[in-house]
């Protein structure tokens, strides 16, 4: 596992933390950010984009707020580039 560290991201005229890791395999990597308790993985797509991954292990009895994962996508890419 990488090293934590925290990922700044505005929503909703609010500004949150979120607890986050960068993974490295290879020749790619994938970040994992805690999101309210749950680890969402966000990876690279084909056009550098960072898409979210749900993984088995999410509980879908819990709201996934679609926007709020883009606005994390966007502040990843915001670190990356």
């Amino acid at each position: 596992m990488g090293e934590q560290f925290e990922l700044p991201v505005e929503y909703n005229g609010r500004q949150h933390l979120f607890k986050a890791t960068l993974n490295v395999y290879g020749y790619t990597h994938k970040f994992h950010v805690d999101v309210n308790g749950q680890i969402i993985i966000f990876e690279p797509d084909e056009e550098r984009n960072y898409r979210a991954v749900l993984n088995d292990d999410i509980d879908i009895t819990k709201n996934i707020d679609v926007e709020l994962l883009k606005k994390i996508s966007q502040a990843i890419e915001k670190i990356v580039r």
